[in-house]
């Protein structure tokens, strides 16, 4: 498969319990994102830009849930599976999506269907990290990304999974859009953010994109 002739917007767990006041591990501030998420939606649909991204979807038993969470390892019930929390946000709810199961699929068989489907594709996951996804590895060889415009939650945890991942692979551009984000620890957040501009992300705004910053 050809790689991606348009940067395609990496939506990283843009979910109701994420975002939403009285979400099941809601991040403070989160909610004040909607706009900028509904705009790079909106632009991306018009634009005929490719979403990705990513969803929790979590079993009660998952490692990473915990009636006494810590918070780096573990945190509270969240997104299970089915329920209204896992749900993504009205700004950036799927059209046309493609869901990636966390659970190992056959390469060829997946990989036909990725190459069938023009619309969006999210992946599934369990741990904080999609490329503990055992199929994330088929998509991105299949779905072959020149660059990624990053945005979602939360900053310092599944984003910095995200960019992490894109940086140790190698091969794609990665863009930030910073006010589409938001970090459980700010201060943590910033760090990050400053480590991944030395090492070549780019950190835009919402407006930054819309004015075609992520165009070549």
């Amino acid at each position: 498969m050809p790689i991606e002739p348009k940067p395609t917007f990496w939506d990283v767990d843009t979910q109701v319990d994420f975002i939403m006041p009285g979400g099941k591990l809601a991040i403070a501030g989160a909610e004040a994102i909607l706009p900028n998420l509904g705009r790079l939606t909106r632009y991306a649909r018009d634009g005929g830009i490719r979403v990705m991204g990513s969803v929790d979807w979590h079993s009660p038993d998952d490692a990473e849930l915990s009636e006494r969470p810590d918070y780096p390892h573990t945190f509270p019930p969240h997104c299970l599976a089915g329920t209204p929390g896992s749900k993504k946000v009205p700004e950036t709810a799927p059209t046309d999506a493609l869901w990636v199961a966390n659970a190992p699929e056959d390469a060829d068989s997946l990989a036909g269907r990725l190459r069938a489907h023009g619309g969006e594709i999210y992946l599934r996951k369990q741990r904080f990290d999609v490329f503990t996804n055992p199929n994330t590895e088929t998509v991105l060889e299949t779905v072959r990304l020149r660059h990624v415009v990053v945005y979602g939650v939360a900053l310092d945890v599944c984003n910095a999974h995200v960019i992490d991942g894109f940086l140790r692979r190698g091969g794609t551009r990665v863009s930030l859009v910073l006010d589409a984000t938001r970090a459980i620890d700010p201060r943590r957040g910033e760090a990050l953010v400053a480590g991944w501009t030395k090492r070549g992300v780019q950190v835009l705004s919402t407006d930054d994109v819309l004015a075609g910053a992520t165009e070549d």
